[in-house]
């Protein structure tokens, strides 16, 4: 039995942790936050219980679906019919279904069947490696034209990315059209999913097994250090202490490690340097009435400075509606320290332009959150940048949602991780039969 101790108590760590119990390790779990969740945490968001960052659910998660199963809560998964729209230049068109892109006018028909083309192409793709060297940006040029490029993603990339927006993965880009293209009822039917009470429903359970499974999990306790000893793994600081362990997993976004492991050498502590993030900042909104009919609303229009929004409503059913405006950015952009209240009003005033019958009566509350490190800027050819999981120091591992790559973020991911990091606690072989 060895004494693990995992770093972080989001999905990824709190799976981690949940199958090195049973695994019979004795497990202890660190979280720098006073609730746990990661990205997943609820909060009181004017008396309901809500993300702080909005999650969805797949047909293709099937590791979500494993773990919901295996602590007893599967049957909380619930579906529901959604569906996308685009927002261009002051007008509302459909989207993700072959009538909807016969049907769009500001596409000619030779840009439509090239577009409609890649997409098919893209869904009965198998495997991404033939992508990893190219930008999205060129491999939606050369197969969909320009035309559909600069009317359906360059604006999306650009606000979601900025300088980097030319440089995407394709190999990413497609994971993600292929994972959501995938969860549909039927040609015409996009289906998505959300978690009975939210994503709190998972977190809470997994807490629940941790604690029964005599694991101890330390909210509001941020590691300072994982120390080592020679070239293994020999405990984590938290609290001014230093806790001995003989293997320690952590999930903390990559940014933060070279100054948590003094140990690493310059070299390996500038390959996690070399991984770059977007940082976010997301306004939520409670409001009267209904913005679109739309789950999420893709945003192409010059008055406008964000790439979407997602009205978190359309999927899982609240009593009011509820609207996520992120705003993806760079942490030195001039925007990502200014004040909550200027986000939230320049947010809802977005909303009165996709919606004019939305009025000031209609907004009953909003919340502003904030993230330094929410997106990994996956660029073409990332797959050579992502530092193995098993570290140079014996015992450590290392992961964070940039691991995932080409899948974007997401909790079926992160489970699935978790639980690779805990069997690779006793079988190391296990990121070699993984190629990671």
């Amino acid at each position: 039995m060895a004494r693990v101790a995992v770093i972080g108590a989001g999905a990824m760590g709190l799976a981690a942790a949940y199958h090195a119990l049973k695994q019979g390790h004795n497990v202890t779990v660190w979280e720098a936050d006073h609730v746990a969740g990661g990205m997943a945490a609820h909060f009181d968001f004017d008396g309901l219980s809500i993300e702080r960052y909005y999650h969805f659910v797949c047909k293709a998660d099937q590791a979500t679906f494993d773990l919901m199963t295996e602590l007893g809560i599967g049957g909380r998964m619930m579906w529901r019919p959604t569906s996308m729209g685009y927002f261009i230049e002051g007008k509302h068109y459909p989207w993700g279904d072959p009538v909807s892109l016969l049907s769009f006018p500001l596409l000619d028909p030779l840009s439509k069947l090239r577009y409609g083309l890649q997409m098919f192409m893209a869904s009965k793709r198998v495997d991404w490696r033939s992508l990893e060297n190219r930008s999205a940006k060129d491999w939606f040029i050369a197969a969909g034209g320009k035309r559909a490029y600069d009317l359906l993603w360059r604006r999306l990339f650009e606000l979601k990315f900025f300088e980097e927006a030319h440089n995407v993965s394709a190999a990413w880009i497609w994971t993600r059209i292929k994972r959501v293209g995938t969860s549909r009822r039927s040609l015409m039917q996009e289906e998505l999913g959300y978690i009975d009470g939210g994503s709190e429903t998972l977190i809470g359970a997994l807490a629940r097994a941790i604690e029964a499974r005599g694991g101890t999990i330390h909210l509001g306790a941020p590691v300072t250090e994982i120390a080592s000893n020679g070239d293994a793994v020999s405990g984590v600081r938290a609290g001014g202490e230093l806790y001995a362990c003989d293997a320690v997993i952590s999930t903390v976004p990559a940014p933060f490690v070279p100054q948590l492991v003094p140990g690493f050498s310059a070299e390996t502590k500038a390959a996690y340097k070399a991984i770059r993030n977007i940082g976010v900042v997301c306004v939520l909104l409670k409001l009267t009435k209904p913005v679109t009919r739309h789950f999420w609303l893709n945003i192409n229009d010059t008055r406008i400075d964000i790439p979407g929004i997602v009205e978190f409503s359309n999927l899982r059913p609240l009593p009011h509606t509820v609207v996520y405006v992120p705003y993806y950015m760079p942490q030195t952009h001039p925007k990502f320290d200014r004040g909550a209240d200027a986000f939230a009003s320049e947010a809802f005033n977005y909303i009165k332009l996709l919606n004019p019958k939305i009025e000031e009566r209609d907004l009953l509350a909003s919340h502003v959150g904030r993230l330094r490190y929410a997106q990994p800027i996956c660029e073409a050819g990332f797959f050579a940048k992502i530092p193995k999981v098993a570290t140079p120091v014996h015992g450590l591992q290392i992961a964070d949602t940039c691991y995932y790559y080409p899948e974007d973020r997401g909790i079926s991911e992160s489970v699935r991780y978790g639980k690779l990091m805990a069997h690779a606690v006793d079988d190391p072989d296990v990121w070699r039969r993984e190629g990671r």
